[in-house]
């Protein structure tokens, strides 16, 4: 969907993307609304028609008016409610089409992207998007063209008995109408304003939400209220200022409404005593005036509420529809896997503007090596896992796996061939069934049934439902150490050739970690493994370890051999002992 950035400064434009899906709907909803505005205007031709032929005394003639006047009185009703019959069709169903669109280019974003911003907010621009088309969509049809038709219907029809009244008729609405819209686009910055004050507060309840256990443990209740009232009052205050801008305007356009009502009958009333207009004429002008003047009313407060709906889905698109920052390559092809080698070749990496986290990096790993990353924080591990599952584009250099460019590979395929098991593990609030499923989704349930078997998923035979538990948000009904184990039963599942973990066995209790080593084994065969290890052990029966700092690799070799060595594994293996020899005494 990358033409979707296309319509990040076009509001209108994008509404239309989505009009022109259903052009067919769309047609006979405004063709139902024009033909309505005609018949519920030629009514007050059809009560005119009626008034003078009473006053005329044809009896004959009475009851053709009356008939006229029938019609057009059911064609009005009738038509409207189709006209809303198909609207609900068509009007629903571009919201569900550009949530879904959307949706694909929010999912589309760099990691980067998601850091910068709160998910409650992102989230709640989509909802606002939505609710912002469809509402528009609605005050179109409803508001803004049976006015507009309206008006020009009326016009015609006093211009058959005065043509001067028809004339200052048409340029006091044009007039009217121009002054309201132009005043309602000055109160733009107000509209744009209140949105993002809004987004702000869906944001900060859905950050604060997510983050519970963190504001309970360290007794912040009272600093999120005073915090979430202080973003609240900002909202408020911003709704105000946009409301009471919008209460002007109506104000000015009702004591305009007020002076041309009068002066309109009063216009009407002497063409009638100079024999100028009959009787019907003059309920004619009387009622079709008032009908033009409440029609620029309902149509300047449309345009101003559009216009507040149009600076929110402005707002919510310059935030959702920014450029992807990774993207397949126009010839990207699907990786093809030959043993899984990796290479980095000459890698230079930063954050941003930031400073650099590799310079001039190589390292390489090769087909069923088990390598084991350690060093420091900051040293560099956590953006080479980043970096290999290409969630960010390196500056310069190249990452291979199996010869292949990552950059030139498609996305898919690249990580479709990566197993990976984090420290922090995500799980959907689904079932422990759909969370392990999702390594493999075509997978029978014979098959994540035998992948919980190989991970030690035992624990799930005392769940309430069994495989079909609900797990949480984020898996909090689960144990971490449960959680690392659906998380190592994903990875069995999905059986890639390429598997990375981080720490996999640092949410375990002591009772499960051996049983889950051994898995870990088994996970391991046959595979290029490599792991962040933060604790030495879990990398002692590994073929090589690599310790980085600042971004370089210091040290490289046989885990037995580089511990017999100065240097800083051997003073991180030792560190590691003595706070073991401290723990047990």
């Amino acid at each position: 969907m990358a033409d979707l950035v296309d319509y990040a400064g076009r509001p209108l434009a994008f509404i239309f993307r989505y009009v022109r899906r259903r052009p067919i709907a769309h047609a006979i909803v405004l063709a139902a609304v024009l033909a309505a505005v005609a018949c519920s205007v030629g009514t007050q031709y059809g009560v005119k028609y009626l008034v003078d032929t009473l006053s005329h005394g044809a009896i004959a003639g009475v009851w053709t008016a009356f008939i006229l006047l029938g019609s057009l009185i059911a064609a009005d009703n009738l038509l409207w409610r189709l006209a809303s019959f198909i609207a609900n069709f068509a009007f629903v169903a571009v919201t569900g089409d550009l949530r879904r669109d959307l949706f694909r280019h929010l999912t589309g974003h760099s990691p980067g992207y998601f850091a910068e911003r709160l998910p409650g907010m992102l989230t709640s621009r989509i909802t606002a998007t939505s609710n912002a088309v469809f509402t528009g969509e609605n005050m179109f049809v409803w508001n803004v063209l049976p006015p507009c038709a309206a008006t020009l219907a009326a016009i015609a029809l006093v211009c058959t008995v005065s043509a001067p009244m028809a004339a200052g008729l048409a340029v006091v609405a044009g007039i009217m109408v121009g002054i309201m819209f132009r005043l309602a686009a000055a109160g733009r910055p107000l509209h744009h304003d209140f949105a993002s004050k809004a987004a702000a507060v869906d944001g900060e309840m859905t950050d604060v939400v997510c983050n519970m256990p963190l504001v309970r443990a360290f007794g912040g209740f009272l600093r999120e209220h005073r915090r979430f009232d202080a973003t609240v009052e900002r909202e408020m205050e911003a709704r105000r200022r946009s409301l009471f801008y919008l209460e002007k305007l109506r104000i000015i356009h009702a004591l305009v409404t007020i002076v041309l009502a009068l002066g309109l009958l009063a216009w009407a009333i002497m063409l009638w005593q100079r024999g100028e207009a009959t009787t019907g004429d003059v309920v004619l002008i009387c009622t079709l005036g008032l009908s033009v003047l409440h029609a620029t009313r309902d149509l300047a407060v449309a345009l101003v509420d559009i216009t507040q709906h149009v600076a929110r889905l402005s707002e919510a698109l310059a935030t959702l529809l920014v450029p992807h920052e990774l993207r397949d390559h126009p010839e990207a092809a699907p990786l093809v896997r030959r043993g899984a080698s990796v290479k980095f070749e000459h890698v230079h990496f930063r954050y941003g503007a930031g400073q650099h986290i590799f310079e001039d990096f190589n390292l390489s790993f090769t087909p069923g090596e088990r390598v084991g990353l350690v060093g420091p924080s900051g040293s560099g591990k956590s953006t080479l896992f980043a970096l290999l599952q290409r969630f960010y584009d390196v500056q310069d250099g190249r990452i291979l796996i199996d010869g292949q460019d990552i950059a030139r590979v498609t996305q898919e395929s690249l990580r479709e061939a990566i197993g990976v098991v984090p420290q922090d593990i995500s799980l959907f609030h689904r079932s422990v069934m759909e969370n392990i499923r999702y390594g493999r989704p075509d997978a029978s349930d014979e098959e994540v049934l035998d992948a919980a078997f190989e991970a030690r998923c035992d624990f799930i035979e005392d769940l309430p439902d069994g495989m079909r538990t609900l797990v949480g948000e984020r898996g909090l009904k689960l144990s971490g150490g449960q959680r690392q184990r659906i998380a190592i039963a994903r990875a069995f599942l999905k059986n890639a050739p390429l598997l990375l973990l981080d720490e996999a066995t640092s949410a375990l209790d002591n009772e499960s970690e051996e049983a889950i080593r051994e898995a870990l084994g088994r996970l391991m065969r046959g595979r290029t493994v490599i792991a962040i290890a933060h604790r030495l052990s879990t990398v002692r029966n590994f073929d090589r370890v690599v310790v980085l700092q600042l971004g370089k690799v210091i040290q490289d070799g046989p885990p037995d051999l580089l511990v017999r060595h100065e240097g800083l594994y051997g003073r991180l293996v030792q560190r590691e002992m003595d706070r073991l020899t401290s723990r047990a005494a």
